[in-house]
């Protein structure tokens, strides 16, 4: 059964590549971006295609750091207080009677 499905991974993946690839030889023709202040850009389109989703995976990229890095402190956090005994001594309000 693995088998299986390791050939339909390998076949889904072919069909993605020849996808894209017929795309992009499809769209050779130049296309022209207008910016502000009277920039124009003029590329094949593929290309256009390819800046834009490299843009979007940039700004979800850096839309994501933020909350990465918080959850990075939380878990730290995490194993270190897991990491502690309970009746740690340095805990505010834990009285250990002496000699023990």
């Amino acid at each position: 059964m693995t088998r299986i499905a390791t050939y339909l991974q390998w076949a889904l993946k072919a069909f993605a590549f020849f996808t894209f690839f017929a795309f992009a030889l499809n769209n050779q023709a130049d296309a022209s971006v207008h910016f502000f202040f009277g920039y124009v850009w003029t590329a094949p389109m593929v290309l256009i295609v390819l800046a834009a989703f490299g843009c979007g995976l940039l700004f979800g990229i850096l839309g994501m750091v933020p909350r990465w890095w918080s959850q990075r402190r939380a878990a730290a956090t995490a194993r270190r207080a897991a990491a502690s005994p309970p009746g740690d001594a340095n805990v505010p309000g834990s009285a250990r009677p002496h000699g023990l």
